[in-house]
């Protein structure tokens, strides 16, 4: 079995491959959010909903190898409320940001847009604020 290095090169690699490849090919960003969002109710619908099942699907592949107990480690020790609460938190500020991590931080930063380098900064900001919180704050 590969080490988590070898796997994040390649996860890297293939996340670099797949949103460069949309982006020259069909000249799309391959922002999650915006993908996810236009394939709710949008134009162009079909391949939005196909790359949305795809990723899907290679998550259900990668938990059929066996993988099931590495990917739900840990979660066991957080509260429901906590997950329900961050999942809506990053729903909101992904809306309030007009993009997400993958829009912004892969795609933005590659194009050198200035909008997503700002984002992205917000982002790490933010997210450094909240481990640091939760480290020190008393609440892990």
């Amino acid at each position: 079995m590969p080490d988590g290095w070898t796997i994040s090169l390649a996860g890297g690699v293939l996340i670099g491959l797949a949103s460069g490849g949309l982006y020259f090919l069909a000249g799309e960003i391959a922002g999650i959010t915006g993908i996810l969002r236009r394939a709710v109710g949008g134009p162009a619908r079909g391949w939005r909903i196909a790359f949305i099942g795809g990723m899907a699907l290679a998550a259900l592949v990668w938990l059929l190898t066996g993988n099931v107990a590495q990917a739900i480690e840990g979660l066991n020790d957080i509260p429901v409320w906590t997950l329900v609460g961050a999942g809506l938190l990053v729903g909101i500020g992904t809306d309030l940001g007009n993009g997400c991590t993958s829009g912004h931080g892969v795609c933005g930063l590659s194009r050198f847009s200035l909008r997503s380098l700002v984002s992205v900064l917000i982002f790490m900001a933010v997210a450094m604020l909240t481990v640091w919180i939760i480290r020190h704050g008393g609440l892990a």
